[in-house]
């Protein structure tokens, strides 16, 4: 990903953000057209006489129209102390900021062209009413206000009055004038996390995607009241977004953003491309829309193309959001599918704001996607734009992903392993990044997320009955596919605290909801591992992981958490995933379950209708079938959907006894967040399980998950595709010789060999050798200076190598060393014949 650092980022400014930057006096007399403000984001809203003719926007403008009739009826039907009936105030600043939102909801359909309500006066009134008696009772008195979560207050509510402002600008000015004003000191007054009543760079709260959603406010504010020093400002505090984290020279210590290998961090160690990222992506989108032809210049479109084909295309599989990008978001009903609906709206919008073979790649990329619910979508313009450019017969559909594609992001702990016909997703953590996301009752059971859990996904299914909220619902958090996990069980932070947080104001960290105690304790713990990441040699990819405690329970032990804080130790074990062409080759060794107890590493799990017609097949070792309960190990297993003509095969190349069968099991959505409907989901649960007893001798285990496997080439795989070359703590190590693949993770310090490598670890690498050899090497742990791997065997000449590689001769063979300092875990490679 082309880094863009905070100086190139502010050279795209637009002028009246440059003279923020230097001047707000001079700022001031900038003169960005804002009635051109104002316009831009009533037609972003509500749509245009153009657009709205447009069949495809119909069905947007009825649901429109029915929403705010849905509304005016609950206002009718207020009783005493309502704004709307049902609603009620005072002590939830959820239901405030609803109220807000409602009012938004009647305001919008008064402005959307070809609307029943559209002009209409006296609705607008009713409106304006509404703000009144909201400001009076519940917003305006600050001693009053700011109870329950920030974000409703300095995000959530000031979102819907700005926009609702914007909508009814004309009859605030000519009817109640004072009323913008009022409301403008109040929400400057709500932003607490700001400093002065406007945008701190250097609070922890005004980052990446609540940067901009602030930011964006806070434009329309300064155009509403013809500001220019707010609205240049606001436009060069949100331009800092588009800066790439630099982890080694960090702006106001902000680690939330892009970075370099396309990962997108929030929260300040979460994994978040598929929720806030998904987030800032359609807030910048939205500004750009906002400030075409009402300032001068950007550029910024460019950058975000870049997040698109880097971040995001990665991490979506025909149509889905991968689930290890989505933080507490995975246990919501209604992600995946809607995410990237969400995306595609910013996608089409962005195909105006860059330059032609940009523009013509992501209209290639919308057709290439399945259609998209536009009722999804903010935009009345955008249904328009996007149905021209599904039913352009001159644009061809073409995916910005290659069919096959290996991208480590290793910036965010995750890796993504794409081939026709699947993708393979997983999710680790260490010192840098968190093992996963609770927060405010979501996400109940998260605990071992980011220990290198994975999700198979095949081509065809629909994700919705294979992944989302419900495998969350239906799979133990134990037996995520790919865990290692102690046997033992453990209770959410609602059962252990009677709360959505832990809460003791009086000890010196000062635990309360938003606290940085919370954050780093509670809602998203990191590991305490450093070695975590990988390395990708073309197509092909290595990945490794150590698993630890998290913070939380090393802090318990050292007596800096208070007594009845509840932390919990995690199992240990040394984790390799090689991803292939048709396998990805899993290696553990060093399985401990700590403290007595037993552990277990789930090879797979998977759920299915009850009334898929689903099969577990196998063969043994010495021969004969396998069959479910057996406990004579398999050397192969086959999972098979034959209702969806899926399969997934189980290659075991260590011999074990495996658990392995079919469970069907009914539970609540509400058991992984406690605001879901209490709706029970039914699903046929098929687990695959090693156990590693306490205290005894722990074999390595090695296997390989074969997507699409038939029962035929199954057999034919078991005979040698791949070999484990080590499988220890130090050193994990296969070769692959249909591929002329030899690929390591070196754990330990020094020199080690694997196969004909001599490796000095901690590292990563991958030799494919064929015509020519390419060596692709690079540091997991983020802390060296230089690694370096001795291939012996003939000499070698160097046909190109990556900047910062050097290549020479030693005895017995070649010696290939990169400069990892402040790589950030980046892969290095060099080419030799």
């Amino acid at each position: 990903m082309p880094h863009l650092s905070r100086r190139q980022a502010l050279s795209l400014l637009p002028a009246a953000g440059l003279l923020a930057v230097a001047s707000p006096v001079r700022a001031a007399a900038s003169g960005a057209d804002h009635a051109r403000l104002l316009a831009n984001t009533v037609a972003m809203l509500a749509g245009t006489s153009d657009s709205n003719t447009r069949p495809e926007v119909a069905a947007k403008l009825a649901a429109i129209l029915r929403t705010a009739r849905q509304r005016l009826t609950a206002m009718d039907q207020a009783g005493d102390g309502e704004l709307f009936a049902g609603l009620t105030l005072g002590a939830d600043d959820a239901a405030l900021r609803q109220a807000f939102q409602f009012l938004y909801e009647i305001a919008l359909a008064t402005r959307t062209p070809g609307g029943e309500l559209d002009g209409d006066a006296t609705v607008q009134r009713r409106v304006v009413e509404g703000l009144q008696w909201l400001h009076e009772r519940h917003f305006g008195d600050q001693a009053a206000g700011y109870y329950g979560n920030w974000h409703n207050w300095e995000i959530g509510i000031p979102t819907h009055v700005s926009r609702t402002l914007v909508l009814l600008a004309d009859l605030l000015r000519d009817e109640r004038p004072a009323l913008t004003s009022t409301y403008l000191a109040t929400m400057d007054a709500y932003l607490r996390n700001g400093k002065d009543g406007d945008v701190d760079l250097d609070s922890r709260f005004h980052t990446g995607a609540n940067l901009a959603d602030i930011t964006a406010n806070r434009i329309l504010q300064g155009a509403l009241t013809a500001d220019d020093a707010r609205v240049a400002k606001a436009i060069a505090d949100q331009a800092t977004v588009f800066a790439t984290i630099d982890p080694y020279d960090l702006r106001h210590g902000v680690t939330d953003g892009y970075y370099e290998d396309g990962s997108f961090i929030q929260h300040h160690s979460v994994a978040y491309t598929g929720s806030y990222g998904r987030i800032l992506l359609t807030r910048v989108v939205q500004t750009l829309k906002t400030l075409e032809g009402a300032t001068t210049g950007s550029g910024l479109g460019e950058v975000v193309y870049r997040w698109i084909t880097d971040g995001f295309a990665p991490l979506i599989f025909e149509g889905w959001m991968m689930e290890i990008v989505k933080g507490r978001a995975v246990s919501r009903t209604n992600t995946g599918y809607a995410d990237v609906g969400i995306i595609v709206e910013a996608i089409a919008d962005l195909a105006d704001h860059v330059g032609g073979d940009s523009a013509l790649a992501l209209k290639k990329y919308v057709k290439h996607l399945p259609a998209a619910d536009t009722g999804s979508f903010v935009s009345p313009v955008s249904i328009a734009r996007y149905s021209a450019i599904r039913s352009d017969d001159a644009i061809p559909a073409a995916d910005l992903n290659p069919p096959s594609r290996s991208v480590a992001f290793n910036a965010m702990d995750r890796a993504v392993h794409r081939r026709p016909g699947y993708a393979f997703a997983l999710a680790r953590s260490s010192e840098r990044i968190s093992k996963y996301e609770y927060m405010n009752g979501e996400n109940l059971m998260p605990w071992f997320q980011g220990d290198g859990a994975y999700y198979l996904y095949l081509a065809g299914e629909d994700q919705r009955e294979v992944f989302g909220v419900d495998y969350f619902t239906a799979v133990s958090p134990y037996r995520l596919a790919g865990v290692t996990a102690p046997v033992e069980e453990r209770r959410t932070v609602p059962e252990l605290y009677g709360r959505f947080w832990y809460e003791n104001p009086g000890h010196p960290l000062n635990f309360t909801s938003s606290s940085e105690s919370q954050n780093t304790y509670v809602y998203f713990p990191r590991g305490e591992n450093a070695f975590s990441g990988g390395v990708t040699s073309g197509v092909y990819g290595a990945a490794g992981f150590v698993q630890s405690d998290d913070v939380a329970y090393t802090a318990k032990q050292e007596g800096v958490l208070p007594e009845d804080f509840v932390a919990y130790r995690n199992a240990r074990a040394t984790k390799s995933w090689f991803m292939l062409d048709d396998e990805i080759v899993v290696l553990v060794a060093g399985v401990a379950g700590q403290g007595g107890r037993a552990a277990v590493t789930t090879v797979d799990s998977r759920i299915a209708a009850p009334g898929d017609a689903v099969a577990v097949t196998g063969e043994r070792w010495q021969g004969g079938a396998w069959q479910a309960g057996d406990t004579t190990p398999p050397r192969w297993l086959r999972y098979a959907n034959g209702t969806r003509g899926t399969a997934v095969g189980y290659a075991f190349l260590t011999r074990q006894p495996v658990t392995a069968g079919l469970e069907t099991v009914t539970r609540s959505r509400r058991v992984v967040r406690t605001s879901n409907p209490d709706t029970s989901v039914t699903k046929n649960v098929f687990t695959a399980s090693v156990t590693h007893p306490a205290g005894g001798q722990v074999p390595e285990l090695a296997y390989a998950l074969v997507p699409g496997a038939t029962e035929a080439g199954l057999r034919g795989y078991a005979r040698g595709t791949v070999r484990v070359l080590a499988n220890d703590r130090h050193v994990q190590a296969i070769e692959h010789k249909g591929l002329g693949i030899v690929a390591a993770n070196v754990f330990s310090d020094g020199p080690r060999l694997a196969g004909r490598m001599l490796v000095d670890g901690p590292a990563s690498v991958i030799v494919q050798s064929g015509e020519r050899t390419v060596v692709a090497l690079s540091d997991p742990t983020m802390r060296r200076d230089r690694v370096s791997v001795v291939l012996h065997g003939p000499r070698l000449r160097v046909d190109s190598a990556d900047e910062g590689v050097k290549v020479r001769r030693v005895p017995g063979g070649m010696l290939i060393q990169a400069t990892t300092r402040h790589a950030h875990g980046r892969s290095f490679t060099a080419t030799l014949r």
